[in-house]
């Protein structure tokens, strides 16, 4: 069986190796030889090392892609809905190893993946509004926010 690692983390400065040493041991006592795909700096938006993933799965060049949880894969609903009816047309196994999630077509498994997307959406919108509510204080405050202007030279 050919198996797909998958680490993400959201900012360069941070590290996924707590989610790389626990897929490796799970992988390695299920007894699959695996490759790692590790994103770094990923935004909603651009998860390059993801959608290189996505494609060579869909290709059939890996059989299972295991992830640490389920907010490391998708970051919407809708996202982890499309990704996974596009693996299951495609007969890839997908495993979550901290949601206990296995892609299947067990109804169960079906319902506590759209629950699970759904929390993981809930969290980022909750995120998002402490957020803007901390800048909204800073800002009523007097704080400058944002990066400091660049000083301009004085022309001769």
């Amino acid at each position: 069986m050919k198996v797909a690692i998958y680490v993400r983390v959201s900012r360069i400065d941070l590290h996924p190796e707590n989610q790389l040493r626990e897929l490796e041991q799970y992988a390695k006592a299920m007894g699959h030889d695996y490759t790692i795909f590790e994103e770094k700096e990923s935004t909603r938006k651009t998860r390059p090392i993801k959608q290189d993933l996505f494609q060579r799965a869909i290709k059939r060049e890996f059989d299972l892609i295991i992830i640490y949880k389920l907010d490391r894969w998708a970051r919407s609903l809708q996202e982890v809905i499309n990704d996974f009816s596009i693996l299951q047309q495609h007969k890839v196994q997908f495993r979550s190893i901290k949601d206990n999630i296995i892609l299947d077509n067990d109804p169960r498994n079906q319902l506590m993946i759209h629950i699970l997307g759904a929390f993981a959406e809930f969290e980022r919108a909750m995120i998002s509004e402490r957020t803007k509510a901390g800048l909204a204080r800073a800002r009523a405050q007097g704080k400058k926010l944002g990066r400091p202007r660049k000083k301009r030279r004085k022309s001769k």
